[in-house]
């Protein structure tokens, strides 16, 4: 038995020197690899391009496999009965994915909220697809409770958007000041919007869909023009209907 145990001892400091020759030849090996890189800047800056180049192929494959689900998926986009609708009798359908502490759903909030204001025949959508952790989460499920009471929903949108520091505090003084004393949970519904965002690619915050049209980030100014493209041909279609009618009054 002595005999085994010198030979594992023997065994275990020739591994841990192995190590200590692994971790030394390692040691090496990166400061020849960091020298070569700084005389080499170039072989940085090409495999970065290479990077960024293989990202955006993913991104551009990921938004033409959303925009190929779109139709199959549009009964879930624009009329699951857990969203809140602006003017639910609109002709055009606007549906927003977006995050309260998004910066960048809050410097298009102003204009989303003039564009309810100003074209009533917009039925738009809210999705709320909370991103940025816990917080996030809270603040969309009290807008939810807001609009199960029947609440000012976009009136709360407004809100929340435009608080500076949104956190727990002010999502529940804003949510109360709108009749809510409760705030239900709503995972399964935030769960399905999730789902629905990654189905359909979208990526990040804010996010619209316009008819066929989808709008990445806050493209205001793609949304209004989408807008006003499908409002045109409402009134296309409206002229074409009402064309024969005139006619027949002749």
């Amino acid at each position: 038995m002595r005999g085994l145990g010198v030979l594992a001892i023997a065994l275990a400091t020739a591994l841990l020197a192995g190590c200590q020759d692994k971790a030394a030849d390692d040691a090496a090996f990166g400061q020849k690899v960091r020298a070569y890189l700084l005389a080499h800047p170039e072989v940085l800056q090409e495999s970065a391009r290479r990077l960024d180049a293989r990202l955006v192929d993913d991104e551009i494959a990921a938004e033409r496999q959303g925009a190929a689900r779109l139709p199959r998926l549009r009964a879930a986009v624009e009329h699951d009965g857990a969203d809140f609708v602006a003017h639910p009798d609109g002709k055009i359908t606007v549906t927003e994915f977006y995050d309260y502490r998004c910066p960048h759903c809050v410097n298009a909030a102003p204009r989303v909220v003039a564009l309810i204001r100003d074209h009533p025949q917009v039925r738009f959508v809210f999705k709320e697809m909370p991103i940025f952790g816990p917080v996030s989460e809270h603040a969309a499920r009290a807008a939810l409770a807001v609009k199960a009471a029947g609440g000012d929903y976009v009136g709360l949108y407004g809100a929340f958007m435009g608080t500076r520091g949104l956190d727990d505090a002010a999502i529940d003084t804003l949510a109360r000041q709108k009749g809510v004393i409760s705030i239900p949970a709503a995972n399964a519904h935030l769960a399905s919007t999730a789902a629905l965002f990654t189905q359909l690619g979208l990526g990040g915050t804010p996010a619209f869909i316009v008819g066929d049209k989808i709008v990445y980030g806050e493209d205001m100014d793609a949304v209004e023009a989408a807008v006003a493209k499908d409002e045109a041909g409402v009134r296309t279609r409206v002229a074409a209907i009402e064309q024969p009618d005139a006619h027949k009054s002749r």
